[in-house]
């Protein structure tokens, strides 16, 4: 059985995209016949991360990463995050010539810019030189390839992301909210990049909700008292909330994708979002959501699609299928042969952690 070693500097406790996507892979790559390794700040000490103070950076050296994956010594190495972890990885594969790709989840020129009097032209040169270096870099939308080509980046592979359809279904708890309705949900990252003020200042009737967590959430709570701030959820939680809710409102501007889009449509909420990277790839054209730069019209006419159809196209991304599109972008790039769908891998995912110093992923 072949092994691959992801790295991430994004990693539990967080709860964000980036983290559930690699969650679903470190799940699924062993029903395709490989073992995962999951490299993350888990097992080492970590300080926290410059206006992110809950992201926690691991504390390690280039040597200490060298002698952990010469033990390890992975058939593949992903790379998932531009952190402490993934500058390491990178230059222990360069150092001993092995093959490895990359992947780009989050526009972080644009966040950085937004904190930071830093152009963003600055940081994507770093990013172009960091992903450049491997064999393949994965982007999760046409949008996003587009946008990276134009910037000088090079070997872009699709890799798109799914959703749990039997997690997040209408009709689980339809009252888990006992607010007036309609319900406009938002769910994510409650930070300055979100844009989420956009969604809170429209004037819309019912009831506006946030689930999420991040240093912008006591500022909206305090400009908005009207609002229901619920704080992070997770899980069955998670799905009853969107369950119970009658639109999901998407302010951002910046995101790659937007997982939370497909766990909403798969709930049969409608969207509401921008005509932006991610907004358009994720709902643009299925007929489960509006884009308008008039957030509020985008919303108020959003309620009248059926949770039927929003559902239907929710069913074709699977994670699954996701798993496979990596796997393929993987197997491609060394020239083997497609994986195989096995019910008994041997190795279950996490095996090998020990010499990482990370815990079992799931």
């Amino acid at each position: 059985m072949k092994r691959i070693l992801i790295a991430s500097d994004a990693w539990h406790p967080q709860i964000n995209g980036v983290v559930r996507t690699l969650e679903r892979l470190d799940r699924h790559l062993p029903e395709l016949g490989w073992a995962t390794i999951m490299l993350t700040p888990d097992g080492f000490l970590t300080f926290p991360c410059p206006t992110y103070p809950e992201i926690r950076l691991a504390v390690t050296t280039p040597g200490d990463i060298a002698r952990r994956l010469d033990a390890i010594n992975p058939d593949h190495v992903h790379i998932a995050t531009e952190g402490p972890l993934g500058f390491a990885v990178r230059r222990w594969c360069i150092k001993r010539r092995r093959i490895f790709t990359t992947s780009y989840h989050t526009r972080f020129p644009e966040y950085l810019a937004a904190r930071l009097p830093i152009p963003v032209g600055w940081t994507y040169a770093l990013l172009r030189a960091f992903h450049n270096a491997g064999a393949g870099c994965m982007v999760a939308t046409p949008s996003i390839e587009d946008e990276l080509k134009a910037r000088g980046f090079h070997n872009l592979m699709r890799w798109s992301r799914g959703v749990d359809a039997d997690m997040f279904r209408p009709g689980r708890n339809r009252n888990a909210l006992d607010l007036p309705r309609p319900i406009w949900l938002y769910v994510g990252r409650v930070s300055v990049e979100k844009n989420i003020g956009a969604f809170l200042d429209l004037d819309l009737p019912g009831s506006k909700v946030v689930v999420g967590d991040g240093p912008a959430l006591e500022g909206l709570r305090r400009a908005h008292p009207d609002v229901t701030f619920l704080g992070a959820k997770i899980d069955d939680e998670l799905a009853d909330i969107y369950s119970a809710s009658d639109c999901f409102v998407f302010p951002s501007r910046t995101d790659t994708f937007g997982v939370v889009m497909l766990e909403a449509m798969a709930s049969g909420l409608p969207v509401a979002a921008y005509p932006v990277a991610g907004p358009q790839d994720v709902v643009g054209g299925t007929g489960a959501g509006v884009l308008d730069e008039d957030l509020r019209a985008a919303a108020l006419k959003a309620l009248e699609i059926p949770r039927e159809t929003c559902r239907d196209v929710a069913l074709r991304s699977s994670w699954q299928a996701a798993t496979r599109q990596f796997l393929d972008n993987v197997t491609g790039i060394h020239g083997w042969g497609p994986a195989q769908p096995s019910a008994s891998c041997g190795l279950p995912s996490g095996r090998d952690l020990s010499l990482i110093g990370t815990t079992d992923s799931r």
